[in-house]
């Protein structure tokens, strides 16, 4: 587990001032990793730190002299388009430099403010992109409560499969469509079995739909066919962001038998731009939840440390912005709100059983952690979920109600941790929308 250390004194304070305005997601204990450039420019991307409602331009910064030794080298490779090979450098590197940041940024940094502040631009200049190569997706299933949820939508009584209280369940998406925060996207065309039909039909999704998930960032690596063992699974992880896992439930639900999803699931996939690293984490780690009526771990599985601290409580919500509130300028609408806290297997449990059969994980791997749902009212991660199979609209405002998406629908995914003695910190925001499907058939 990552130590508490200065960087997480909820009384520092930074020289820029927008740092420390209540309620910022990115104060100075936060310090999360982009790749960036400034917006309608031809600028190479670059790592970027966020502080206030600046980036950090690490590319910038790795020329400035003010920073040496292992700090320098860490944000030489995070200065590049994508930050595979400042993962791949491991959890004293990342350490090191977020240590070097914090001095620089503090309100008692030495002369060398003047070089950092030229070294600043202002998020609302910045685009980005994908923050680093991704070489494999894995989307995991571990919320028992969205498990159960869905379940109980065919069956009142019903329960999870057996095996989903032995071990994390998980299936390998596509790379390709992952997308930043701002992706744009047609509703995904597929086969669908109408109810009572003998032959399935080709036609636009129907009952599309979100999940509210965690992108989990694999830093160091494994060798084939050696397992990561749960004790040491988090110095694996380089750190977390928020996730949509776009979901075309009809689709899905035809081709889901007897494997996985497909088409379901491989058109759209949004995360947001900014890395939350496990070191900015570390105050929020809390005891992983497991009932003792349910079957225990296996060795593998279990460690005294997961148990005392595997859990993160990082609060998320999520928002629908509908076509007419936008052209009615009445903003979205909250529709869910939980905490990462419940998810029935923890992330350093997911690399554990990951690699257990010798699979070989790489810098800059990306994992999902499956939908987040909690155990209370208005803790569903997905429509589906919220709207009971679509069979009971959620409301929106203004007379407005959604059973699935609708064409022209945002949808917007919000994250941060916060507890009494820590500072605030933020990941900010995943947004996506659905565009209408293309109308001919393929040729």
């Amino acid at each position: 587990m990552s130590p508490i250390d200065h960087t997480h004194d909820a009384n520092a304070r930074s020289w820029l001032a927008s740092a420390n305005a209540a309620g910022t997601d990115f104060p100075i204990q936060n310090l999360p990793f982009s790749v960036f450039r400034r917006g309608g420019t031809q600028e190479a991307f670059r790592g970027g730190v966020a502080i206030g409602d600046q980036v950090l331009d690490l590319a910038a910064l790795a020329g400035t002299g003010a920073l040496q030794g292992p700090a320098l080298q860490a944000a030489r490779a995070a200065a590049q388009a994508a930050l595979n090979d400042f993962f791949a450098l491991g959890p004293a590197a990342w350490r090191a430099l977020r240590h070097a940041l914090f001095a620089l940024l503090k309100d008692d940094a030495p002369a060398q403010t003047a070089l950092v502040r030229d070294c600043l631009v202002p998020q609302r200049e910045a685009e980005h992109t994908v923050p680093a190569r991704i070489g494999d997706y894995t989307d995991f299933y571990t919320s028992l409560d969205h498990a159960v949820n869905c379940t109980r939508l065919m069956l009142a009584d019903g329960d999870v499969t057996p095996n989903f209280r032995w071990l994390p369940i998980a299936y390998h998406g596509r790379v390709s469509t992952i997308g930043v925060s701002g992706q744009q996207f047609r509703r995904p065309m597929g086969q669908v079995m109408p109810p009572g039909a003998k032959a399935p039909v080709y036609q636009a999704c129907a009952r599309m739909d979100y999940e509210l998930e965690l992108g989990i960032w694999i830093g160091q690596g494994n060798a084939a066919g050696e397992p990561i063992d749960i004790a040491q699974a988090e110095q694996h992880i380089f750190g977390i962001c928020l996730l949509n896992d776009w979901s075309a439930r009809d689709i899905q639900v035809w081709e889901m038998a007897p494997l996985g999803p497909f088409l379901a699931k491989n058109f759209a996939t949004t995360i947001s731009p900014w890395i939350v690293t496990l070191d900015a984490l570390a105050p929020y780690r809390t005891a992983w939840p497991r009932p003792a009526t349910d079957p225990q771990p296996l060795a593998y599985l279990d460690s005294p440390a997961n148990r005392e601290a595997g859990a993160i409580d990082i609060r998320l919500e999520v928002w629908l912005e509908s076509q007419r509130a936008r052209r009615e300028g009445r903003g979205p609408a909250r529709l869910s709100s939980t905490s990462f806290r419940h998810q029935y297997w923890s992330v350093a449990q997911m690399v554990a059983h990951h690699t257990v059969g010798g699979c070989v994980l790489n810098p800059g791997d990306l994992l999902g952690s499956g939908t987040i749902s909690g155990p209370g009212p208005g803790e569903a991660g997905a429509m589906i979920e919220l709207a009971y199979g679509g069979t009971r609209p959620v409301p929106l405002g203004d007379g407005e109600e959604r059973g699935f998406l609708q064409d022209g629908d945002a949808v917007m995914l919000r994250g941060w941790c916060e507890k009494p003695g820590a500072a605030r910190i933020g990941f900010g925001e995943s947004r996506g929308q659905l565009l209408p499907a293309r109308s001919q058939a393929p040729v």
